[in-house]
Order: structure tokens, then sequence, then C-alpha cells
């Protein structure tokens, strides 16, 4: 390769571009991709960084990589030129000055072959880096120094291929001369040639040093010529050194090859040094051997030496010695002193005794060095030049072993925020600096291994496993000794050799994935000497950083640093080492030192407040693992330091004003005087009265009490929350949730935090928990869990445990409140008359210390966020801004997700990405963005940060203020739907890596996500709200192509699909509709929600060709209706499929499917019976039936509705199953709780808002497609109903009065009109004996329920006898797993025992009673699947009255107007806390019935053979104690229910 590149670069084809790119170590993607692009050798002189990263899509790493290598190509062929002669010899020092200027600010520049300056991830590349070094392909290599002379107990290292200044002659006597030996074949040999060569040149050297006193260091592992091909002179390559000892024992050789003085040479020779080589590419050791020479003068005064030098002769196979000879430096050699000079040599041996003398006095007369100032040092490094240490930036910790006094000076770093160890210290657990904190903090211990992320896990995912940010991260890099598991302690070789690739990858993933650069400061404590591993660490960090910028070594002992010295200069120069390490600060001055710039006190006390009126302490340790709670402390702030709210304070005012969040230091400052005070809004006081009424003793009091607030976005509800708790936190426990914890971890910690510290869980404080920005179901789902916790440890009913203050936003708050005024408060923009008193006072105040724009949302939020004033303040805003700049497109980019996404933001890294920023130096980095936004950009931007990661965002101060910057930003020229397109194509922030899982969830959430009145918005829409603009104001063409872009952009994502189908349908583009819809279903084929969207599809399609028949009067042939049909039948076929997908997901209840299938049924049935032949008025109608009942086809279809015969047959029975399916469903569970869920990003495309109304109406449809001329007679004109009726045809009749199925019986009690009427013709349509009459078991229930309903309706109306319909049950399955869930049900109901029957019917009955309920419960089950209960709340159709007979059950209806003058919330809530079962007017139409409770199981009195246990409706209400008890009993899907218990007094 090395003659092909012998040319000119620019004169390089592709292919020998690609080559030289192999040979530095280019990855091959990156090697393909430039060859591709048709990168020859004239465009690799014109490169740039930018371009690589722009147009090629590379790393910042390797880029910066391929221009430095060029660079320095062109400079060494330069050159080369000048002095026409190779590159491979000595470098001229301008060269080695060029060098080491590179390598500061360069990448990580390690000098370990010549081909490497980014540490190589891919093997491919070892063999074009072998070439490179065999052929010496123009790479320059890093100096370094040699060892300090003759200094004991220094641990130093060399680093392979690292080049040592050339070898010297004596210049001042006391700096050592050097010789250099590569030695590579010699030190293979056996002992007695090894030991005899080795002798021979230590001999040789150390004569001609001392004969003229001058010191000097022989160096065996260093290439000494430049014939060695590939190497360089100096290059330091290391030998393998078997056993020292046979080093060491060469030097005997003295006492045979000196004849006088041996014992002086003893004195001068120093024993060998064996100094490490490091070599990354290799796990086998090496050495370079070192021997010094130290001539004394005290020694070798007015002496010449004389040696007979040892040789092998290999024809006698034994050590020789030559004759004896004088050996003398010249230069950089060693000669034999001729016989010509000898006498002149001895007579200038006095000048030279003269000169040693000297050069050993000015030795030891030199100056001290200059002290520095350690502890300023120490202070600039950790704060990044600021007074104290952020409170936000995040520290990693790499450390060895610590010495038993320095663990008890470590109070600073027990205060650090930690966010991992690298440990290498096996014993740290056991005794070490682990033990230490684990006495005071939270940690998780990992292993290297823990760091391994698989290929399909989120960064967020991985996060959360490892309980990253939470607590610290404690990384055993080399085993834990008191740790079970495989990961065991091992020597430095095999470390290398087994967790090397482990401790890059970990230290990768955090520096590359997981903090972004400048979040973080790495900081090395070396406590003890220095091995391999930990310069490996040093190296990846360095290389995973980009640079030294945030790394700090802490050594205390110069000797440790030697070593680490040794090895960092060669990546970063000394300066830079030298200006980033501490060195020689003891551990207790470094402990002194940074505790005065932390910002809060090391070792704070918090305490909380306790039930008997005092205070308890906070341990850290407590604190720290209930991670999801920020619990707020009675002296919360107290122990910030002084100096530091003296600095910070302003700032801390002026970011709440600006619009930032509030913090509990704003509250702090307030209370202390320091600030002004923070507004209390009548918000506050509202929630502080309901909060004060909640804490008043109550015997009806529930655990755990619900206050919401409801506010518009920015208005503030956050800040009147937050007051609330700050308020309180002396008197009650307060904590925060922090978002995205299950409520199975919230709730464990809520019930830790509670009863902390104190004695007995009957006797605490309650906590008051404040969850921001979840939904209702989270919210349900905590109370749920903590009412669970509560039951459990069997506290007192009555007794109030939790309150959760839940604070949401809300298109409209007012309604909210008044739909429940004791449970919900509002915040809006609207200021009350006196709040606009306060805003004025304040606003004044304010407006004297700092300008407008720096308090902008206050000033907005006084004058009432009115749409003028905002209007005004952004056109003034952006008056003069450069539309075309890229920080302005920035600003578009925020305002339009900050406009249609709630709380979105965008991570500042990925603005810098956008903005190209090179951020040179770390600490100026904030600085340097600052400086790269425009004025507007400043104003208008408020700079967030993550409560958990602390990494640094960006959004628009007030979503009001970013929808009117949108909208007068884009002007008249400019759409959303074009903006939006732009974003999806701004490669750079897809592609960015911090911050990414939120960044794409806010641009999936601007595309797909609906708005809900239910979540806070102002309306439900079918598309998200951006769609909804580009379709109705711009072109539904844009929408679409948004869309398509999304689908690519996020990798042919299936729900982008599912919204191009849902958006192609709503215009009537049917074909690419299916396209979208099958594209979706073919990636998701078990996805319900999509499944249903493809029968959407066909069914928009089917109404569509309906619509086109009627509007063109088309003859209604079978020919003309077939296309029709088809599509009708293809819809069906895709709903039966959702519904069996439906069935099968075990998370989620979606029965759009059979609903969607009854209307596309009735539908068709429409069509079909206006088909000509069966449209006609004679006997068309019963034509259609014959059709569709039984095998018969008329002539008309058989040809053209060929293929459908088999399916339209089927019709009736389908149709029929899937009612049935609807009316079971509905039975079970309450049908009003949906209004107000979540909704998931699949819901189903529509939803049935009345179901139980929309069933009867369906039921009644069904029923009159297949029995039209009778019923309709019977309907119109009261006649009988003729005998020779089918019993199909009646049964189709009673469909259609609705007696079709029990929840359409039911529905009569609510829809009373003329209901009594219709339930008689029912029962007058089935036989007039029925227990002869032997029907199926859907008609008995049917006939029973129709008599429970007419009885409940009107009491007079005379009915058969409870007695037959008990009969007539006996005709059910008498195996009870092939009944019916509705037959299991009125088993329940009619068996019920009544007061006059004797022991022995009573027991009989019972016993089907329980035999019924335990096959309703395990029905409920499988209907259950695995959805959380209070999704699907079980529904109670009857209570047991204090009537006889039929009489004896109470329908539910018959409480809703007793309760009717209550909104849809109090009742609930009424139900809810049971006060409702109190009314006179409920008590006395109830019975109650006795029974017991058994730890905590309900058991009803009565049956004597078996317990009957009832399942209480709800948990908390029973007595934990063993107590007899009385109840209501109702009746439900599940089986027996006990409401309102009340102990026996």
């Amino acid at each position: 390769m090395a003659d092909e590149l012998e040319q000119q670069p620019k004169n390089w084809t592709e292919s020998q571009v690609s080559a030289w790119l192999r040979s530095i170590g280019v990855k091959e993607q990156y090697i393909e991709k430039l060859y591709e692009a048709d990168v020859d050798g004239h465009v690799l002189l014109a490169l740039n960084e930018d371009f690589l990263k722009t147009e090629i899509c590379m790393k910042p790493g390797p880029a910066h990589l391929i221009i430095q290598k060029r660079d320095e190509l062109l400079n060494s062929r330069q050159k080369s030129q000048e002095k026409k002669k190779p590159t491979c010899g000595k470098k001229t020092e301008v060269e080695q000055k060029n060098i080491k200027q590179k390598s500061v600010q360069s990448l990580p520049t390690i000098c370990e072959g010549p081909t490497t300056q980014i540490p190589e991830r891919d093997q491919d590349v070892s063999e074009e880096r072998q070439t490179a070094k065999e052929q010496c392909v123009l790479i320059t290599k890093e100096d370094c120094k040699p060892r300090p002379f003759d200094q004991e107990s220094i641990d130093f290292l060399y680093v392979k291929n690292r080049v040592l200044q050339p070898e010297s002659g004596a210049f001042n006597l006391t700096s050592p001369c050097h010789e250099f030996k590569s030695f590579a074949l010699a030190a293979t040999l056996d002992r007695t040639r090894l030991q005899a060569k080795f002798a021979k040149e230590v001999l040789k050297f150390a004569t001609g040093c001392m004969n003229i006193r001058s010191n000097g260091t022989i160096h065996f592992g260093v290439m000494d010529s430049k014939e060695d091909a590939g190497y360089v002179h100096g290059e330091i390559v290391g030998i393998p050194v078997k056993e020292k000892d046979i080093y060491v024992d060469a030097l005997d050789y003295i006492e045979r090859s000196f004849s006088s003085d041996k014992e002086h040479v003893r004195q001068c020779v120093r024993p060998p040094r064996f100094i490490e080589v490091m070599d990354r590419d290799s796990t086998e050791k090496k050495y370079v051997v070192e021997v010094d020479i130290v001539p004394s003068i005290g020694i070798v005064k007015s002496k010449v030496y004389a040696v007979r030098l040892p040789n092998f002769k290999e024809t006698t196979n034994k050590v020789e010695f030559e004759k004896e000879m004088i050996l003398r430096r010249v230069g950089s050699k060693t000669e034999p002193v001729s016989d010509k000079d000898l006498s002149d040599f001895y007579q200038r041996v006095k000048d030279r005794d003269v000169q040693r003398e000297e050069a050993e006095k000015c030795q030891f007369l030199s100056a001290p060095g200059i002290c520095q100032d350690l502890g300023r040092k120490l202070t600039m490094l950790m704060t990044s030049g600021k007074k104290f240490i952020e409170k936000e930036k995040w520290f990693i910790f790499v450390t060895n072993t610590f010495k038993p006094d320095d663990l008890g000076n470590i109070d600073w770093l027990l205060n650090m925020k930690m966010f991992c160890v690298f440990d290498f210290d096996p014993e740290s657990k056991t005794s070490g600096l682990c033990s230490r904190y684990l006495q005071h903090h939270a940690a998780n211990m990992h292993s290297l291994q823990s760091y391994r992320i698989s290929s399909d896990t989120s960064i967020k995912e991985f996060t959360s496993h490892l309980h990253l940010f939470e607590q610290t991260s404690w990384i055993f890099c080399n085993g834990c000794t008191d740790f079970q598991g495989s990961d065991t302690p091992c020597d430095e070789m095999t470390w290398i050799k087994t967790k090397m690739t482990l401790l890059r990858e970990s230290v990768s993933l955090i520096c590359k994935q997981i903090l972004p650069k400048g979040t973080f400061q790495v900081l090395f404590l070396l406590t003890s000497p220095v091995e391999r591993p930990l310069l490996h660490t040093f190296n990846e960090f360095f290389t995973d950083m980009e640079g030294h910028e945030d790394i700090i070594c802490i050594c205390e002992s110069e000797n440790n640093f030697q070593k680490w010295q040794s090895f960092a200069e060669g990546s970063c120069g000394p300066e830079t080492v030298n200006n980033s390490s501490v060195v020689g600060m003891k551990m207790s001055h470094i402990n002194a030192t940074l505790q005065q710039i932390q910002p809060v006190k090391a070792c704070a006390s918090k305490h909380l407040p306790v039930f008997v009126k005092g205070t308890c302490l906070l341990e850290t340790l407590e604190e720290e693992k209930m991670y999801s709670l920020e619990i707020l402390t009675v002296d919360h702030c107290d122990k910030t330091s002084k100096d530091f709210i003296n600095e910070e304070k302003e700032n801390i005012e002026r970011q709440f004003y600006r619009g930032g969040r509030v913090t509990w230091l704003n509250f702090w400052l307030d209370e202390h005087k320091y600030v002004g005070e923070v507004i209390e809004r009548d918000a506050y006081y509202d929630v502080s009265k309901l909060l004060h009424d909640a804490l008043k003793c109550n015997a009806d009091q529930t655990p755990v009490n619900t206050i919401n607030i409801y506010h518009h976005p920015g208005s503030g509800g956050s800040t009147a929350a937050r007051q609330v708790l700050w308020n309180n936190r002396k008197d009650i426990r307060c904590a925060v949730v922090k978002p995205s914890y299950s409520v199975a971890v919230v709730a464990q910690h809520a019930v830790e935090l509670r009863e902390y510290e104190e004695k007995d869980p009957q006797r605490c404080l309650p906590l008051l928990l404040l969850i921001e920005d979840s939904d209702k179901e989270y919210l349900d789902d905590l109370r749920n869990e903590l009412e669970v916790a509560i039951n459990v440890k069997r506290i007192q009913y009555g007794t109030l445990c939790f309150i959760l203050l839940s604070c949401r936003r809300s298109h409209d708050p007012e309604r909210k409140c008044k739909e429940s005024p004791l449970q919900n408060v509002s915040v809006t923009h609207k200021l009350s008359a006196q709040e606009k008193r306060k805003f004025a006072g304040k606003r004044q105040v304010l407006e004297e210390r700092y300008e407008p724009e720096f308090i902008l949302t206050f000033v907005l939020m006084s004058e009432g966020f009115t749409e003028d004033y905002i209007q005004q303040f952004v056109k003034h805003l952006l008056q003069d801004i450069d539309r075309q700049s890229v920080v302005t497109r920035l600003i578009h980019y925020v305002a339009l997700l900050n406009t249609y996404v709630q709380n979105s933001f965008i991570s500042q890294s990925h603005c810098e990405a956008l903005l190209a920023l090179t951020i040179h130096l770390e600490r100026f980095r904030q600085h340097e963005f600052e400086r790269s936004l425009s004025d507007q950009a400043k104003l208008v931007f408020l700079h967030l940060r993550d409560d958990k990661t602390h990494i640094e965002s960006i959004r628009i101060i007030h979503p009001l203020v970013a929808k009117e910057i949108l909208q007068q930003l884009l002007g008249k020229q400019q759409t959303q739907s074009s903006l939006a397109m732009n974003l999806l194509c701004e490669t750079v922030l897809f592609e960015h890596r911090f911050g990414r899982d939120e960044y794409l969830s806010f641009v999936r959430a601007l595309l797909i996500r609906r708005s809900r009145v239910s979540r806070g918005d102002e309306n439900d829409t079918f598309f998200s709200p951006l769609i909804e603009h580009v379709r109705k104001n711009e072109n539904p063409n844009k929408a679409i192509e948004l869309l398509t872009e999304a689908f690519q952009r996020f990798h042919q994502d299936p729900f982008f699909a599912q919204q191009l189908a849902r958006l192609y349908y709503s215009y009537e583009k049917f074909e690419e509709a299916k396209h979208w819809a099958e594209t979706a279903a073919k990636q998701l084929p078990n996805n319900s929600y999509i499944l249903d969207t493809k029968g959407q599809v066909y069914r928009k399609w089917f109404q569509a060709k309906c619509k086109a028949i009627d509007n063109d009067n088309v003859p209604k042939t079978a020919h003309n209706m077939a296309d029709a049909v088809e599509t009708a039948l293809k819809a069906l076929e895709c709903f039966q499929e959702c519904e069996k997908a439906a069935d099968a997901d075990m998370d989620n209840v979606n029965s759009s499917g059979y609903f969607s299938e009854v209307e596309v049924g009735c539908s068709l049935l429409k069509l079909i019976s206006s088909v000509q032949m069966f449209a006609n008025r004679g006997n068309g109608h019963s034509e259609c039936m014959k059709y569709l009942l039984t095998d018969y086809i008329p002539e008309e279809v058989e040809d053209v509705w060929q293929p459908f015969h088999g399916r339209l047959k089927k019709l009736h029975k389908t149709m029929q199953d899937a009612l049935e399916w609807i009316s079971e469903d509905l039975s079970y569970f309450q049908t009003d709780i949906g209004a107000d869920e979540e909704e998931t990003p699949e819901s189903p495309e529509e939803k049935i808002s009345h179901p139980l109304k929309w069933l009867d109406k369906k039921s009644s449809e069904y029923g009159k497609y297949f029995s039209e001329a009778y019923s309709t007679a019977l309907l119109q004109h009261e006649q009988s109903i003729p005998a020779n009726l089918t019993p199909f045809q009646k049964r189709m009749i009673i469909y259609h009065l609705g007696g079709g199925n029990i929840t359409s019986i039911l529905s009569k009690l609510t829809d009373q009109r003329d209901a009594v009427r219709l339930l008689e013709s029912i029962i007058s349509l089935y036989p007039s004996n029925p227990i002869k009459a032997k029907f199926g078991q859907r008609d008995i229930v049917n006939y029973i329920m129709a008599h429970i309903t007419v009885n409940c309706l009107s009491p007079q109306t005379k009915v058969t006898s409870l007695k037959v319909l008990q009969a007539l049950c006996h005709q059910f399955p008498t195996d009870k797993r092939k009944c019916l869930p509705s037959a299991l049900f009125l088993l329940t109901l009619l068996f019920w025992p009544e007061d006059h029957d004797t022991d022995d019917e009573k027991e009989t009955k019972y016993k089907i009673v329980q035999s019924a309920v335990e096959h309703l419960e395990k029905g409920y089950w499988t209907k259950m699947k695995d959805v959380p209960q209070r999704k699907r709340r079980l529904y109670t159709h009857f209570f047991l009255g204090s009537g006889h007979g039929l009489d004896k059950f109470v329908h539910k209806r018959k409480f809703e107007k007793i309760t009717k003058m209550f909104s849809v919330s109090e009742k609930r809530m009424k139900w809810f806390s049971g006060e409702a079962w109190k009314m006179p007017e409920i008590a006395q139409i109830l019975k109650r019935v006795s029974g017991w409770t058994e730890d905590g199981v309900v058991y009803l009195q009565g049956p004597q053979k078996k317990k009957f246990s009832i399942l209480p409706l709800y948990v908390p209400s029973v007595p934990h104690s063993n107590e007899n008890i009385t109840f209501y009993l109702g009746f439900t899907f599940r089986g027996l229910v006990a409401c309102n218990i009340i102990v026996k007094k």
C-alpha cells in the first residue's frame, strides 16, 4: 500500500483514499459512504468537518480524525519534500512542537501503534493496522519523558510506540545521558547468553559514564536505530521478562570484569529497574529494563576505570572476557580511548572531577519548587470557575483502594450528586469507600456486565431498570469480595483480557447516550498505587468525552501520581495534565476546602413532623429508598449555605417570574424575607379550606381523600399546590410524586413515609401527596393501591391516611369546579378583583428591580393574559427578527411543539446540534449557547432542567405566547404543514442521541395524539389538533403528505399507517385507505384497534356505495347491488378478526368490533331488503326471509351473488351472537364510567356514547328485519298475534319489541314510556304454559327477566308467580358450567330464601345460590382478563328489599329518583363515602341482613352446612377485627355483594 500511496495525495483515486482511511483506523461503514460519494484525492484535500458530519452523517470523532490526519499527512509530505528524505526517522523539534500542540487541542490520542487515535471498536481494522505499522505510512508518534532519574519508589509506566528524546551525550554531568537497546532478540536467549549480553551492554555504558563523570541511563526495550522497519529511533516497544532475577544477577559480572575498584562500580551502577509498557492491543506483559549510572564524586574521584567485557563465544560455547580497555562517552556513543589519546585522558581526570563536584553542588542548591495554591486550584476545577459546585451537575467517581485514615474525611464526597462510581477496590463494600457510603446513602451494586444494553432496550428503559438518576450506581470494576456471583477479582492481565471490553462499553454508553456533554464531571481519586485498568478507564473517558475538559484527577501521593502522569501526558500534553490535577493535598484538607463551596452543608439533618406533635430525624439513606417521592421536610432548605443564598437569590427569583417552575427555595426566600412574598392566589385559600375540612375528625372519613386543582396551562396551578404543601409541612407529612413511577412503587413509598419513625400505624399523621399532570386512571389506580395497603394494615375505618392533591390542566377549569365544588378547585388566567390588587402591587415592586423582559410571565399574568396584550407583545418582539436564521428556525420548531403538545420541550443538546455549535471549552458551554441565540430567542426561551436527570432543555415562556409566535412568525407565506414538514426533515434533530426518546415522543404526539375533553382539552377530535388544523384550514393533501413523511421518518411505524388509513377514508379515497390499513395490519396482525380501522375502511366504503346507489337512482337489481354486498361482507370479516384479537388481548378491552359488526349487519339487511325482488309489496319480504334463513336461493340472485350465499345465510346467527355478547358485557359492568377515561393512542374509531340505548335500538332494528310484516301490525293496531307464527318469527318479534336480551329488557326500567304494555306484549308471545313448552336457555332467561321487570315497574300487574319462575329454572342445564352467566344470575335472585321458608327449604335454596355464585365468579375472571378492576366496575342490578316474592327485588334505578338532585360526581362521591345509604328513603326500601367478619372476610348468617362468603363492594369498609355485622345485599353478575357494612353495637 505504501507504494500505492507514494504519489501526491491530490492524485489519489477513490480506492487509494479508501486504503488510506483504512490505515488510519476509520470504520468500514464511513469508508463505503465516502467511496460512494466519489471522494478522490482532489476532493479529500477540500473536505471539512461540517461536510463529513452533515452529508456523510459521521459522528464528530471520526470526522475530526480524518481532517487532522489529512493535515498531518500534508505537513509531513511537505517537510519530506523540503528535506528529500523519508519521514520515518527522528523528528525535528518543530515537528515535535507541532504534534504536542495538536494533541492538546485534538481528540484523544494514545500512542499505541501508529494508527489509533480513536479507540478502535472494530476488529476488522487490525490487518490494515499491521500493514501500516510495517510500511510506516507517514503517521507521527507522540513523545514521552523518561522515568525520573535515580528516584526510589516511583511508580512509572511507558506506553508502547511513544518516543523518548534521542540518545544523548553528557552535557552537564548530572542530567543523565541515554542509550537505547531494542534487545528484541537477546531477550529471547537462554539465561547464560542473555546475562552475558546484558552485562556487556551495561558495563560498557557504565564504564563510559563513570570515566567522564556523567550520570546515565541505559534502556533495554527501546528502538536504537532507524533500520528497524516501521519504528523510529527512541520508540518504546518493551521486552518480555520471564524472570527479573536473570537481569539482577547479570550484574555479578562486575566482580569478574573489573580487576580493581569493584566496590566502586557496584556503588555507581544501580540495580535494574523494570518499567511496565502499556499496550492496548496486547495482553502480554512487557517491560523496559533500565539501569541508572551515578558516578558520585565521593566514589570516583581521581579514578580511571578499565573493563574486560564478557562475551559468549558460540564456537567454544562459553563466556570469555575481551581484553581490558578504558571506555568513554563520545556524543551519543561509548568508545574505547585510543592509545594516542590515553595520556591526555589521564591528565584531564582532575578537571573532570572539579566539574563533577560543581555540578553536584548546583544540584543540591537548586531553589525549592514554587508552592501552588492547591486549595484555589481544586475549587476552580470543581466549580468550573464559579463560586459554588453546581447543584445540577452529576459527578462520576473513579477510585481504587482508600486508606482507613482517608475514610474519616469524606463528608464532601457524601454530599456530592453522584451518578456512579467506578470502583477498582474489591474490598470496597466490606471495608472501603462503598461500605462508608452505604451508611449514609442508598446505592445499587452493579458490575460492568450490568451496563450491557440489548438492542431492543431504549435508554429510558435501561436507566429506569438500573435506577440511574435515583440512587448512585456503584460499579465494581474488578469484582466484589462479599458477592456470591461469578464476577470475581482478578490480576491486571486477566482484567485486560476479560473486562476491558465491558469497561469500554459502559463508559461509552454513559458518555454517548445517557449523559450529554457538560452535564457531568469525572473525578479520578487516586488514593493508592495506580494500576493499568485505571489508566485504561482514563483513556476511555478521555476518548468518549472528546477531551480532558471535564476530567479531574486528585492524588495525595506524588509517587502514585507519576505513573498516572506519564500515561496521561501522552494523551493530552503535560500542561493539560498539570492544569487538571491536584497533587499533594491531604484528604482532610480536600474535605475542608470542598465543604465550603457546596451549596448545601454536608450531612445536613432533615426532620419530619410526628403524630405526637414533635419532629423526628429523616435519614438520607431512608429518604433515598423512597425514590419515587420528593419529600418536603420541616426544615427544608434551612441548610442551604448562606453564601450560596446571597449569590443566587436574584437569579432564583428572576427565573420564577420569567415563567420558570416554582421551587422550594422561592418559598424559603420569601419566608425568611430575602425577597418579596410569593403571591397567594384565591385557589390557594380554596384548597387550604378543603384540606382543613378533610383533616377534621369524622367517623365517615374515607381513608384516602382527593382534592383536584384544574388549571389553565401556565396560570399558576402548580404554584398554588406547592404553596399548600409548603405551608402545611410542619403539621402533616408532605411529598410530591415524581413522574413516571408505577402506582405500586409510589403506594409502597407513600405507606413507608406515612409510618416512618411512628410507633403505631393507627396513630400517624396523614400524608399529603401532590400528583401533577397525571391522568384520571393513574389517580384511581393510586387511590385503589393505597386503599388496599390500608386494608392490609388493618387501619381503623374513619382514619384519614392520605390526601391526594391532584393538579391537572383543563381547558375549562370552572366547569370542572361546578361539577363537584366539594372536591375541585379551579385556577384560570382571569384574576379576581382581590388578585388584581395583589398583582398590581407586586408588579410595581418587581419593575423597580428588574427590566420588564426579565419578569415577562409575571407581567403577562398581571395583565390576565388578554389576547390584545399578548398580540402586541409578540408583534413588538418579532419586529426586527432575521427570518432566515437558524435560530429563528429553532424558535419556529419550539413554538409549534409548545402550541400543540402539552409540556413539550427541546433538549439543549438538540438545539446545539441544530445550531451546529462546536463548544471548545465545557465551562463556557452555557455561555456559548446563550451567545448563539438571537435577542428574541433569549427573551422567549425558558431554560428548564429535568427534575430527575438535570438535563437542560428549552421551551417558550408560556403556551399562549408560543401560539401567538407561531401565528405571527408564519405570516401569510408559510403554513403550519410546511413547518411541520421541515421539522420532520430535520435529520440532525432526529438522529441526535441525547434526550432522543422524549423528542420522538413529542413529535409523535404532535401528529397522532387526539384532543380529549376528558384530558382537559377544548374538544374531542378525530385526528391530532395539528392534522385537524391542516386538513380544515390548509389542504387535506398536506395532511396526507405530513403523515406519509412521518411514517417513513418513524421507521414505517404502523400507527402512522393507521392514521393515514383514517385520513384517506374520511375523504372517501378508499383504495389508498385500504392500502394503508393493510400496511398497518401486516405489521401488527394482532392489534384489535388496527384491525378495527381496517374494518372501518370497508364500512365507510360500503356506506359510500349505498349512498351512490341512492343518489344515482340506479335500479336496485341484485346485479347492481353485488359490489356493495361484497364490501359489507368484507367489513364484517374484518370486524370478526378484530373481535378475535380483542378477546385474546388480556390487557385491554376493545368491544368496538362487536358494535361495528351489528351496525354493518343492520345496514346490509336494509340493503338486501331494498333489492327489487325482495322489496315488492306481495311476498317480497317472505322471499327475503326464506333466502336468508333456509337453503332456498331465488334464481335472480343465484349467479350474481354466488360467492356470498353461505355468508349471507349465517348473517342472522352472527348478528344475534354479537348482540348477545354486547348485552352480556353490559350486564357485568357499569357503563357510565368510560366518559372521562384516558385515551390510548390506539382507541377505537367510533366510541358508542350510550351503549344501553344503542343496544336497545339495534336489537329492535335486527328483530324488525326478520319479522317485519307481523311486528309492525302488532305495534300499530295492538292486534292479536297470528297463531301460525313459527318460534323463530316470535323470537324476532320479541327482539323487535325490545325483549331479545337481558340488557334491553332491563333498560325498560330507565326508559319507561309504554314499557309495561310492551313487556306484556312480549310475555304474551311466549307459550301460555311455559313449563311444558321446552324453551331454550336464552328464552327462559328473557321470559323470567321480563316478569321481574314488569313487577318492578308496575307491582299491581298480574304476572306469573315466583314458584312457576323457580320451576322454569330447573330447565337450565344441571351442569352449571354450561349455564349462561345470565341464567346463573337469575338462580341467585329467584332462589334467595324467603323469611317464611322452613330451615330445610332455606338450606336447599342456599345450596343452589352458592353453586351459582361459584360458577359466576369463574366466568367473571375470564371476562375481566388482566384489566384493572377500577376500569370495569361491577354493576349491581338489584338489591334485596323488604318485600316478599318478586317484590323483594329492588332495582338500582329506583335509587336514581332519590339521588337525582345531585351532580354525577357528587352522586358518585355520596355512594363512595357511604353517605347515600343513610338516606331514610333508601333505608326504608332495603332489607339489612346479618353476618360476621373473620380475618377480613364477610360471611352471611343463615346457611348451616357451608359458610357463605360475600364479596364486600367497598373493601375498606370491612372491619379489621372479627365482628358481628349487618349489611345490604346486592346481586351482580359476579355473585352477591355486601354494601354499607355496619358493626352491630
